[in-house]
């Protein structure tokens, strides 16, 4: 990693603004309709980008992070958050009607196999995509590594991060009453579904910010507000998601079936002081994974907006371009 890269801009190492020559909703047929966008050459080497949350939603910049003239980008924006429809529903809405969802989309667009990148969430999703449908999966870019195990969301909503940002958890803890913060996603669950809109975004915002100010190896526990619906809806979805353990049936289940994905090859981006998804993750993955790369980011956080993560992450998509060709495409 370039030693200049954590005093950079994050901007200066993507590709310039592009818009996409696509956008479609899709219906899910259950009820949802999902934002679905395309960039970049259409001829080119199919990526899907998964974004974190879960309900983070996709952003132009994430288009920047892979060459145009050489990939075909396609982003959506995962059921309840974004430009999709319902807003921040959480009906029909788990791990496996996104898995549904993401080959809904490569089997309308006519991908056979494809490149998936995800960032937290994203990268938790991606995994669970790919052991799903291996033979559609040719390449894993990941970044901050979540597993969706007790230990991870014991960390962040028990009290682990806490222990460096007191200030911050004591924000976002002391909005519940002393009896029950011995389950925090519980009791922020009761107050996100109150069915009191007031009362929803009040809470989305409080767990949102939660979140922001522990993102960046920069934001130093600062909270600033989300915007209300969106926060709202980010919040709702991931503590829906949360509480119901990602809808998995065991919780090492990612781990346990990574023996699926044994032969796919793939890079883990990961920040060395990531307080939101600790480094153990990454590194526990990738000692199970024989094909999987693990790149360290030293003096870097969690979000994707850090220059030394993308800085690497903008390394990786051109090294997989040039591996085209072995990869199939």
């Amino acid at each position: 990693m370039d030693k200049a890269a954590g005093q950079k801009s994050a901007v200066q190492y993507l590709y310039p603004p592009i818009d996409p020559f696509d956008q479609r909703m899709m219906d899910s047929g259950d009820g949802h309709q999902i934002y679905v966008e395309q960039c970049g050459n259409p001829d080119g080497i199919p990526v899907v980008v998964l974004h974190g949350g879960p309900g983070g939603g996709c952003s132009p910049a994430m288009r920047r992070y892979f060459d145009p003239n050489e990939y075909r980008i396609i982003l959506f924006d995962q059921r309840g958050c974004g430009r999709s429809r319902p807003h921040a529903s959480v009906e029909n809405n788990t791990t496996w009607h996104l898995v549904a969802d993401i080959e809904r989309i490569r089997e309308s667009l006519g991908i056979d196999r494809w490149v998936v990148f995800g960032g937290s969430w994203g990268a938790t999703l991606s995994l669970i995509y790919a052991q799903a449908h291996p033979d559609r999966t040719a390449y894993l870019v990941l970044r901050g590594v979540f597993l969706m195990t007790q230990v991870e969301l014991d960390w962040f909503y028990g009290g682990g991060a806490g222990q460096f940002f007191p200030e911050a958890w004591a924000r976002f803890s002391e909005l519940i009453p002393q009896d029950e913060r011995g389950d925090m996603i519980a009791a922020y669950h009761r107050r996100l579904f109150s069915g009191d809109l007031s009362l929803e975004t009040r809470y989305g915002q409080a767990w949102a910010s939660w979140e922001n100010g522990l993102a960046s190896i920069h934001s130093m526990g600062r909270m600033g507000n989300s915007p209300g619906e969106y926060a709202r809806a980010f919040s709702r979805l991931e503590n829906h998601y949360f509480i119901n353990r990602g809808f998995l049936d065991r919780d090492q289940k990612i781990i346990e079936d990574m023996p699926l994905i044994s032969h796919i090859p793939g890079t883990v981006v990961q920040g060395r002081y990531d307080m939101i998804c600790p480094p153990a993750s990454a590194w526990r993955l990738t000692e199970e994974w024989s094909r999987g790369e693990l790149k360290m980011i030293p003096l870097a956080g969690h979000a994707l907006s850090e220059a030394g993560i993308s800085a690497e992450l903008v390394r990786t998509t051109r090294a997989v371009a040039r591996m085209g060709a072995r990869l199939g495409f």
